[in-house]
C-alpha cells in the first residue's frame, strides 16, 4: 500500500522507499506537508547537523555552446549581453570570498568551450595555492579527461544537473544533449573521486509526480553528495517563455523527499526558490536544506548571468548578502558552518579517490 502515512513511516524508518512511496509523499496535501517537512527537517538534523553551508559561486562567463529550451544563456538567444572573466578576474573575485569568510568557491558558467581544460586546471591550482578554500567546478559536460585532469589539479566537486531522469523530456529540453550521456558524465566524475552534485527542475512542461519520484531515484543510485532542488522559471527569451513557472508547494515537497532518501547529502536553498518566493530561502531551510550559495560574480556582469528572469540575487552585494543571510540563521538557531563542507564520507582533508557508485546507475536512465 502507498499512501501518504505508511510511505512516510517507511521514509522516517530509514527504509529505502520505492518510486511509488515517493509519489505519495509528493502529492501530500497541505496538511500532510507539514508532516513531511517535519520529517524531512528532522533527517537533516540527525544527519549533516544544524550548520549551515555558504558557498560563493562565481558565474565567469555566459557563453553556452548548448542550446536548451528553458535557459537565458542557450547559443540561440541573440538578445543577450555576453561577457566572459579573464582569469585574473576570476581569482580577483575568489579572493574576495577568501576574504569574507567562505570555504567554498563554485566556479560556474554556461558551456563554454573558450576556457579550455588547460586553462581551468591553472585556475584551480592558482586558487588552492593561494587560499584554503574547497573548490566546485559547474560547466556541464566535458570529456572524462578534463574532468580527470581538473581532479588531478585539485578541484573537490562537481555540479552538472541533471534536470530531469525522462529521456523524452530531457531530449526535449535539451535538443542538443542526451540524458545517457548526462548520466555518463556524473559516473565519470563519480568514478575521478569527485563529490557530485546533481539536480532538477520542478514544473517542467510535462512532468508528472512519476518524473520526479524517477529524478530523486536517480539521485540516489548514482549516490550524489549534493542535490540542487528548484522550480522551473520561463525565461522571456526561450522557447517556454509562455509555459506556467514551476509550483513553490511542489518543488519544498520535492526537496523534503529528496532529504529523506538522500539523508547525508548537502541540499542548497536555491536562488530560483528565493525568486518565486520572498521568504523561499528560509523555507527550504526548514524542509531538509543546509546550504546557501551567495553570488559573487563582479557587480559588473551579474545582471547578464540569466539563466531564468528576476533573479533574487542579482541586486545583493556580498557584504549585505552576508548581513541578511547571518540575521536569517540567527532567527532560525541555526549556526553557520566554519569548515570547508565536505561530504561526511569525505573527512575533513581527507578527499579521495575511488568514490564509486553502483553500475546500475549507467542504465537507470533506460
Amino acid at each position: 500500500m502507498h499512501n501518504f502515512e505508511s510511505a512516510l513511516a517507511r521514509a522516517r524508518d530509514g527504509e529505502k522507499i520505492d518510486r511509488q512511496d515517493i509519489c505519495a509523499l509528493l502529492a501530500a496535501t497541505p496538511e500532510e506537508s507539514r508532516e513531511l517537512f517535519s520529517a524531512a527537517d528532522r533527517s537533516r538534523r540527525e544527519h549533516v547537523g544544524d550548520e549551515v553551508h555558504l558557498r560563493a559561486i562565481i558565474e565567469f562567463s555566459n557563453y553556452c555552446r548548448k542550446n536548451c529550451l528553458y535557459c537565458g544563456l542557450r547559443r540561440d538567444n541573440s538578445s543577450i549581453q555576453r561577457y566572459r572573466l579573464s582569469e585574473q578576474e576570476i581569482l580577483e573575485a575568489v579572493k574576495t570570498a577568501g576574504e569574507l569568510g567562505f570555504r567554498t568557491v563554485v566556479l560556474q558558467s554556461g558551456e563554454d568551450l573558450f576556457y579550455d581544460a588547460k586553462t581551468i586546471a591553472r585556475l584551480i591550482e592558482a586558487i588552492k595555492k593561494r587560499h584554503d578554500l574547497a573548490v566546485t567546478l559547474s560547466l556541464g559536460e566535458r570529456d572524462r579527461n578534463e574532468y580527470k585532469d581538473w581532479r588531478e589539479a585539485g578541484a573537490d566537486r562537481y555540479l552538472l544537473k541533471q534536470e530531469t531522469a525522462n529521456e523524452h523530456l530531457f531530449s526535449t529540453i535539451k535538443p542538443d544533449g542526451s540524458l545517457q550521456q548526462r548520466v555518463q558524465c556524473l559516473q565519470w566524475l563519480k568514478d575521478l573521486g569527485y563529490q557530485t552534485g546533481s539536480g532538477n527542475m520542478v514544473g517542467l512542461p510535462g512532468q508528472t509526480l512519476t518524473t520526479l519520484a524517477a529524478d530523486i531515484c536517480l539521485m540516489r543510485e548514482l549516490d550524489v553528495e549534493m542535490a540542487g532542488i528548484g522550480p522551473f522559471l520561463p525565461h522571456h527569451a526561450t522557447p517556454l517563455k509562455d509555459a506556467a513557472p514551476g509550483e513553490l508547494s511542489l518543488t519544498l515537497k520535492t526537496l523534503a523527499v529528496t532529504r529523506l532518501c538522500l539523508p547525508q547529502a548537502h541540499l542548497p536553498s536555491t536562488t530560483s526558490l528565493c525568486t518565486l518566493a520572498p521568504d523561499g530561502r528560509q523555507l527550504a531551510l526548514k524542509c531538509g536544506a543546509n546550504v546557501i550559495m551567495p553570488n559573487l560574480t563582479p557587480s559588473g556582469v551579474r545582471d547578464k548571468y540569466l539563466i531564468y528572469p528576476q533573479k533574487a540575487d542579482i541586486i545583493e552585494q556580498p557584504e549585505a548578502a552576508l548581513n541578511s543571510i547571518q540575521a536569517l540563521l540567527n532567527e532560525l538557531a541555526r549556526p553557520l558552518a566554519q569548515d570547508h563542507g565536505h561530504a561526511k564520507k569525505y573527512p575533513e582533508g581527507d578527499l579521495t579517490n575511488g568514490n564509486q557508485a553502483g553500475n546500475h546507475a549507467r542504465r537507470f536512465y533506460q
